[in-house]
């Protein structure tokens, strides 16, 4: 029993680590957060104090120029960060997410000519799967990529995509054979924000991470040399999923942030209001409910670390382990955000407090990367 703990107990090198990243997103992003989010505008201020600390794709092994983290030290990055701004969060999450298709199946020369610039910060990368008709049906995608001499021409739609625009890089799913579909039939390109025919939608109008915008990539006759394949023809799908199995971690690790924001501010909160004569947090209602936004956060956090650790060694049984900590750990943020908005009582609901837009940047957190629907049907099937 002790062993197993010991495999994702964080080592002392991961508190460092937590220390840096916490004082960083304290003093450089949370004094900007509620800007961000009122305005809906990108976090420059985050990427630049990211990229400034090495911290903004972790990931990115060091052959390549990266800080060459393990996936616990990932998701420390990306829950410190979430913990005072999810959107700044889907910097290093979304890096990991565009270009992990490249790290796990792209040649040695595809991984030196992308890698390389985004651990330098000199470039973001996003992932287009989702579609306006293909979104937890991913199989179901119409973009296509069609061989022409020593180049593929994209044409299609992606939605729903990341840091669209902002991104100089994207991961394309495109089907390459529309007999084989998922069975073959389906291909990942790098596609570069500069290539003709390359263009995005308007940023959707969001309920919460508005800071991270989310557009439409459109591609229309998009001509990319043909060694910008991503592993060999037909193997695209294979990677996508194979890349969700490891970034859904980082989903979880947005979750523990948020939660833990809102947790935090909700504790120094019941501590100072006092009503009856006495602070709020002496009744014993209020004491069960900070009780059980702390345990099942702790909960949520063992499970999602045992999962980081799967990623690192690449266990067998890392699919369910990757849905279970992405499905409870969002579950427990949207349940403990929305307790800190009640904990707040009519300031909770008020946009002067941080916990309203908590609550609001949380549930996504149960949608994308697949919805928690979705990962309870990917649990069911990958039964450890």
């Amino acid at each position: 029993m002790n062993q197993a703990f010991d495999l994702f107990r964080p080592a002392e090198e991961h508190d460092l680590l937590r220390e840096s990243v916490r004082a960083l997103a304290e003093a450089k992003i949370a004094p900007f957060a509620a800007e961000v989010d009122e305005e809906g505008r990108f976090p420059r201020e985050a990427l630049d104090a990211l990229v400034a600390s090495d911290l903004h794709a972790v990931h990115v092994p060091e052959e390549f120029g990266g800080a060459g983290a393990d996936a616990l030290a990932t998701v420390i990055v990306i829950e410190e960060v979430a913990r005072v701004c999810v959107s700044s969060s889907l910097i290093p999450a979304v890096n990991k997410l565009g270009s992990l298709p490249v790290v796990l199946s792209g040649s040695k020369e595809l991984k030196a000519k992308y890698l390389a610039p985004l651990a330098a910060g000199e470039a973001m990368f996003s992932y287009c799967l989702s579609e306006p008709d293909a979104g937890s049906d991913a199989g179901g995608m119409k973009t296509r990529a069609v061989r022409d001499g020593d180049s593929w021409v994209l044409n299609g739609v992606k939605r729903w995509i990341t840091n669209a625009g902002v991104s100089e890089f994207y991961t394309v799913m495109a089907v390459t054979d529309p007999e084989k579909r998922t069975r073959g039939g389906i291909s990942a390109f790098v596609v570069e924000k500069s290539d003709e025919g390359v263009s995005f939608g308007a940023p959707e109008k969001k309920l919460g991470i508005k800071g991270s915008p989310t557009r439409e990539v459109y591609l229309d006759n998009v001509r990319i040399p043909a060694d910008r394949m991503i592993g060999d023809e037909g193997t695209g799908f294979t990677t996508a999923m194979k890349t969700l199995d490891h970034t859904r971690i980082t989903i979880a690790a947005q979750a523990l942030g948020v939660a833990q924001g809102a947790l935090d501010y909700a504790k120094g909160y019941i501590r100072e209001r006092k009503q009856f004569g006495k602070p709020v947090g002496d009744f014993q209602g209020i004491q069960f409910m900070i009780a059980d936004m702390a345990m099942k956060l702790e909960a949520a956090r063992q499970l999602t670390y045992a999962a980081a650790a799967k990623s690192e060694r690449g266990d067998a049984d890392l699919t369910f382990f990757g849905a279970a900590a992405k499905c409870y750990a969002s579950d427990v943020a949207m349940e403990v955000t929305t307790d800190a908005v009640q904990l707040l009582g009519g300031y909770g609901y008020t946009r002067d407090y941080p916990v309203e837009r908590m609550m609001r940047d949380a549930k996504i957190t149960q949608i994308y990367e697949g919805t928690n629907q979705v990962q309870r049907i990917v649990m069911a099937r990958n039964l450890p």
